[in-house]
């Protein structure tokens, strides 16, 4: 069971938070609302947690609740530049259908 970023989703995690100036990393999870059921849900880490999966990549944590792992595992995060607009792609192999906007998901 893994959740991976790219290098470009580290080093963005990266840069916010030395802006910040302090946190473990970033925690990814997700939560039901929407039109198809669940969203996904990104916080700064400041403290761990002891229930929480942590992965690391390209030097970042990912900390993962349990109940949030089984719908996000194998999932890839990246960040991408798309024209003017920028942000996370969530790469989520057990996502079986999207909102028409693009907000919520279901597995």
């Amino acid at each position: 069971m893994a959740v991976t970023m790219t290098e470009a989703a580290a080093k963005h995690v990266q840069r916010s938070l030395d802006g910040r100036g302090k946190g473990e990393g970033i925690r990814v999870g997700v939560r039901t609302t929407g039109c198809s059921g669940m969203a996904y849900v990104l916080e700064f880490v400041d403290e761990v947690v002891g229930e929480d999966q942590v992965f690391e990549s390209f030097g970042t944590k990912v900390f993962v609740d349990a109940k949030s792992l089984v719908y996000i595992d194998g999932t890839e995060l990246d960040f991408v530049k798309e024209g003017l607009n920028e942000g996370f792609k969530f790469n989520n192999p057990n996502v079986r259908g999207e909102c028409g906007c693009g907000e919520s998901f279901n597995v």
